[in-house]
């Protein structure tokens, strides 16, 4: 679903993708989008009205710097890059998600178990473009939960210039040089427990 959130061009609800157990991803509970610093008056609005419990900022320091959350100062608001910032092409270069994990496991991994630590409630999680490091985090989010890689693709693909083959290969690489995203993440410092935790918060109860 299409966040109408005035100034960003790429939120939507990841809720409503189907896992391999028959359950969904619940609605309202994990929302990506492009960059919050472009948002109008009425956009901050709107994400306020959300309820939102966690904000999670994967960019930079020095992009946070440049282009400022407007909910910086919210108790909400997490700034957590995602990936090293010496690994800038593995954000402009499609192909190249796959170095950028192989070359930023633990890091990707204590980002990704943040989603267990948030408070109750709807999780939004963002970079610059809300392409790149988003989309690598939300499609590991996804795969923790059991959603087929053609959905988490299908649902890749719905932002502006992406291909769904791109997280395809990703997914494809997890799976050849790490056995898969969950041996991804407990390599990366995760336990199953975290890896349970995130599936109960992501799908809808039985």
């Amino acid at each position: 679903m299409v966040l109408e959130w005035e100034g960003c061009l790429n939120g939507r609800d990841v809720g409503g993708l189907p896992s391999s157990d028959g359950r969904r991803i619940r609605s309202g509970v994990l929302l990506r989008s492009d960059s919050h610093s472009r948002l109008t008056a009425d956009g901050i609005a709107a994400v306020r009205a959300v309820g939102i419990t966690r904000i999670l900022d994967l960019r930079w320091t020095r992009e946070t710097e440049q282009e400022p959350s407007p909910f910086a100062d919210d108790p909400v608001y997490c700034n957590v890059p995602l990936i090293a910032e010496l690994a800038e092409q593995g954000t402009t270069m499609p192909d190249a998600y796959r170095s950028m994990l192989d070359n930023n496991q633990r890091q990707i991994t204590d980002v990704l178990t943040r989603i267990v630590d948030a408070p109750p409630g709807p999780l939004a999680v963002h970079c610059s473009a809300g392409r790149d490091r988003t989309g690598v985090l939300v499609a590991l989010a996804l795969s923790v939960a059991g959603v087929p890689p053609t959905s988490i693709a299908a649902d890749y693909a719905l932002t502006d210039g992406c291909s769904g083959d791109t997280i395809l290969r990703t997914l494809t690489h997890l799976h050849n040089q790490h056995g898969g995203v969950d041996a991804y993440l407990l390599a990366g410092g995760a336990s199953h427990a975290q890896l349970r935790q995130v599936r109960n918060r992501l799908l809808e109860t039985r």
